[in-house]
């Protein structure tokens, strides 16, 4: 029965590390992206022209 509230905590603390790693990348714009979701549409429109020339390949 120790051993099960030995893994609780060790769990409890691996978890608390990772939401302070979280929370301190927040924190310091780490996610902070403003320029890719305004393009996001021209790279996808590029792709799949892409994927379409090399399909049309395969088909002939």
């Amino acid at each position: 029965m120790s051993v099960i509230y030995l893994l609780i905590t060790i769990s409890i603390i691996v978890a608390v590390l990772f939401l302070y790693a979280f929370i301190r990348a927040v924190k310091q714009g780490q996610f902070d992206d403003s320029y890719t979701p305004s393009v996001r549409v021209l790279f996808d429109d590029e792709l799949k022209k892409e994927e379409n020339k090399i399909q049309k390949q395969n088909n002939a």
